[in-house]
């Protein structure tokens, strides 16, 4: 790749620096102890902007940090590496870590499946979110270097595989990339059916925010033009679905299945938003590649977390669209592409600017 060698931020890094690793860099590790041990991960620092890409987990970001300050929820269990409860039924919930955003699918989101006798689709027994979030990158690479655009970019790529003998073969290719100055993630993803049969693509990012970022008078800020409870525990929840409290000894959880406006262009996002700490995390997509948009809110003590979902699919889960006959799907030797941008915004005239995009969304 030809590079701009005049290019003024270039030469500003390396007349303040020895090493341009001391503003960012990328960084494959190794984790060494608990349920951790051997878990391979990369670790990306941009400035400011540090986070933790897991290699042996579908390149998943399980941790993400601004300003030395924790952004994202890390459950119970804590940061894993493959274990005995990745595909078995429920007991996902002993290894689902949380994170930025762990990925869902891709032949089941939400609650754990069994296939019914006399469906179309073949037998199968299917774990609670999937399989690809546990699955372990191959080809993996990591890259800092100077674009033709002049701008430093920090990239983590790799492709991970679901599969079974006489069953599935989805293939995931995933580049993660963040550009040196901003405080942005950019997520981009493609999913090839790499079978010779027609496939179940369900699809969600599972993105997960926690304290200090997520704490009493934080806000989720979502263009929402309907919000409704998954259930009835949801239903009966008396705190709006946009405020945050204190954490509470077992509350149970809530789940709210949103309908989004978009701009013109299509676009949406959904954020977390603290103004004590002045910090903020938006995620933006388009709108058309996630029709599901979900909320899940636990302020229990100990498992206090927001989670927001955009997916193609229902939090109701399989069995609801097959019963419904619109299960999503992909041909064989089809490909399918997302974009998902995680940016942190700082100070209030951002959050402003943020709530009244919000508020432009709704009164259009």
């Amino acid at each position: 790749m030809l590079v701009n060698r005049d290019n003024p931020a270039r030469s500003n890094m390396l007349a303040h620096m020895g090493s341009l690793q001391q503003a960012a860099y990328t960084r494959p590790i190794e984790y060494q102890e608990g349920r951790s041990h051997g878990l391979r991960g990369i670790e990306v620092k941009n400035g400011p902007l540090r986070f933790m890409s897991m290699a042996d987990r579908a390149l998943d970001i399980a941790q993400i940090e601004y300003r030395g300050e924790n952004l994202t929820f890390l459950s119970k269990p804590g940061l894993n590496g493959r274990n005995q409860f990745d595909t078995n039924g429920a007991e996902a919930q002993r290894s689902i870590m949380g994170g930025l955003f762990f990925t869902c699918g891709f032949e089941n989101i939400c609650a754990p499946y069994v296939t019914p006798e006399g469906s179309k689709y073949p037998a199968g027994s299917y774990p609670m979110h999937g399989r690809i979030r546990t699955t372990p990158a191959e080809h993996v690479g990591s890259d800092a270097y100077w674009n033709e655009d002049g701008q430093y970019v920090l990239e983590v790529s790799g492709e991970m595989r679901e599969a079974e003998l006489f069953g599935e073969n989805m293939v995931l290719r995933r580049r993660i990339s963040s550009v040196y100055g901003t405080s942005t993630i950019t997520v981009e993803d493609e999913v090839t059916n790499e079978s010779f049969r027609e496939e179940p693509l369900m699809w969600m990012y599972h993105c997960n925010f926690g304290w200090p970022l997520l704490d009493e008078g934080a806000e989720v800020v979502i263009p929402s033009r309907k919000a409704t409870p998954r259930d009835e525990t949801t239903a009966a929840d008396a705190t709006p679905w946009n405020e945050i409290g204190a954490p509470v000894d077992n509350k149970p959880e809530s789940v709210y299945l949103h309908d989004l406006a978009a701009d013109a262009n299509g676009r949406s996002f959904a954020a977390v938003v603290n103004r004590r700490l002045g910090l903020g995390v938006v995620i933006e997509f388009d709108a058309a590649d996630f029709p599901y948009f979900m909320e899940w809110k636990s302020m229990g003590s100990g498992d206090y977390v927001v989670g927001l979902e955009p997916s193609n699919s229902s939090v109701h889960g399989r069995g609801w669209h097959e019963r419904r006959g619109d299960l999503h799907t992909i041909a064989p030797q089809a490909t399918e592409r997302k974009v998902v941008t995680f940016a942190v915004i700082e100070g209030d005239a951002a959050i402003d600017a943020l709530v009244a995009r919000r508020d432009a969304l709704l009164a259009a």
